[in-house]
């Protein structure tokens, strides 16, 4: 049975506005860190850099990885560090995360684990990538049955899918050994589903934005950097990157267009350990 939307009540024509984060992977202890990044330092100063924007955001999307220590305390700190942007969260679990945990403990008046979101001209479909115990990622038929059902239901909506795992290599050899084992069948399905405008993720520490070209149309894919520490692009070995924390932005337009950059904590305040090899 497919699961009851969300809906917000956005005037037709009128582009959907959302912020994207992901990966903070908080602990239960806000000293904790992470590579030599306070992750609770690093997501408070991203949460201070978007409320600075004032960009006029409908709702957040938290794209997995909130937690580093499968902590109740994890997710509750989560939830009390974004409650300064006053905006409706949405979040899906990823690798780090324990999803029962999670849902027990990501609770508040704004805050929704639900897999659909209806807003103005378009669908957002959260999916589940994850697999227990495992740092890579699948997708589940029954996901894949989530998608073609909400688009059914929703013929006219254009579909906007978030996931935690990259459906794509990233170009990094160790890091795409984590990546959504099933992505290529992924995209080929997708491409087949016009009504699917683009794919929103995190999983990689680092910006990506490319487009796939299906049969049928194009697909707009996008990865968002980490709120704590960075992995440096194509890498072949483990390997931090120097830039600060970052979130994304984005305009999902009326026509089926999207409008997105990434922007990140101004100057240099967060320093990870360049000696580490891994984590």
């Amino acid at each position: 049975m497919l699961q009851e939307a969300i809906s917000y009540s956005i005037a037709a024509g009128e582009s959907v506005r959302l912020v994207q984060v992901t990966d903070p992977h908080l602990f239960a202890d806000d000293e904790g860190q992470l590579l030599g990044v306070n992750t609770a330092n690093s997501l408070n100063a991203v949460v201070d850099t978007i409320a600075a924007c004032r960009y006029p955001a409908h709702f957040l999307l938290a794209t997995g990885d909130i937690s580093q220590d499968y902590s109740p305390q994890s997710y509750r700190n989560f939830v009390k560090a974004i409650e300064p942007l006053n905006l409706p969260c949405h979040y899906l679990p990823g690798n780090h995360d324990d999803p029962k945990v999670m849902h027990l403990n990501m609770q508040g008046e704004q805050v929704y684990g639900h897999q659909r979101i209806l807003a103005g001209d378009w669908q957002i479909i959260l999916l589940d990538s994850t697999v227990y115990g495992k740092p890579g990622g699948h997708l589940a038929e029954s996901e894949f049955n989530l998608i073609e059902q909400a688009v059914a239901a929703c013929p006219e909506h254009h579909t906007l899918l978030v996931m935690h795992h990259n459906p794509i290599l990233a170009g990094c050899a160790w890091l795409d050994q984590h990546c959504l084992a099933n992505g290529d069948e992924f995209m080929q399905r997708m491409a087949e589903i016009p009504q699917v405008k683009g794919v929103l993720w995190g999983h990689i520490h680092q910006q990506l934005d490319q487009t796939y070209s299906g049969r049928n149309h194009e697909i707009q894919l996008m990865a968002t950097p980490s709120t704590c520490i960075q992995f440096k692009p194509q890498s072949d070995y483990f390997a931090l990157d120097a830039l600060q924390p970052g979130y994304r932005l984005l305009e999902l337009r009326a026509d089926g267009s999207m409008l997105t950059n990434v922007f990140r904590v101004p100057g240099e305040r967060f320093s990870p350990d360049k000696d580490a090899s891994g984590y």
